[in-house]
């Protein structure tokens, strides 16, 4: 009988484990959880080569956003070592100029002193925009934000402004991989997931409804049966 799969979770942008407290909890019994530690790297290739020196040989992924772009960089190191993928609320592109311009703001923002303004412009990018009335959502992302702190912060917008386009690399993933989508994204839209999921052979997209960027927290029983699921495929 085997036991439970070896689960490596990657948080995205001033993420830490409260991001996966559900899927944690939900997915017990059937994965073996341990959430990454991204706060001291400055580049994608430094957060892939942490995960792999602290996880079995053979493991399951999944990552969000940020942690989806460490998951491309990952199986460009390593790519026998994942059994399989999951892939939320992210993109295999690179920056856009606009996006990029947009990181340098908030970095300049943080660099003056107001790093705790940043993670309340960030907000309405986040949630749906059902969700920023509500208090316990926006105040755990918040506090989530605060706990990375701002030189982690720091660190975390240059790896990602640094990240390379993953397209190319699309086509060589031969893990059952789950693509998974919040239908309200505003930062990786539905568009960016159809794309990663048309370019990988043994993809499933999901997508969900009334849910912006942070499935995992905003939609979180939605998101823990997507994965049980995908934990389950051959």
């Amino acid at each position: 009988m085997t036991g439970p799969v070896p689960l490596a979770l990657l948080p995205g942008l001033l993420c830490d484990g409260a991001l996966w407290r559900a899927q944690i909890e939900g997915l017990a019994g059937l994965a073996d959880c341990r959430v990454a530690d991204f706060t001291e790297q400055d580049s994608v290739a430094a957060m892939a080569a942490s995960v792999l020196a602290t996880t079995p040989d053979r493991f399951a992924l999944a990552g969000l956003s940020m942690g989806g772009y460490v998951a491309f960089e990952l199986l460009r190191q390593a790519p026998g070592r994942v059994t399989r993928l999951a892939l939320l609320d992210t993109s295999a592109r690179a920056d856009t100029p606009e996006q990029t311009r947009r990181r340098r703001g908030l970095i300049e923002l943080a660099r003056k002193g107001k790093f705790r303004g940043v993670p309340r412009r960030l907000l309405p990018l986040l949630v749906h925009p059902a969700r920023l009335e509500e208090a316990e959502l926006p105040t755990a992302i918040t506090a989530m934000a605060e706990r990375i702190g701002r030189d982690a912060f720091l660190r975390q917008q240059e790896a990602i402004m640094g990240r390379p386009d993953s397209r190319p690399d699309l086509v060589r993933i031969a893990c059952p991989t789950l693509v998974l989508c919040g239908r309200q994204d505003a930062l990786t839209p539905l568009v960016r997931h159809t794309e990663m999921a048309a370019g990988i052979a043994r993809s499933r997209l999901v997508v969900i409804e009334d849910c912006g960027h942070l499935a995992p927290m905003e939609r979180p029983a939605a998101v823990t049966a997507a994965l049980a699921d995908w934990l389950a495929t051959d």
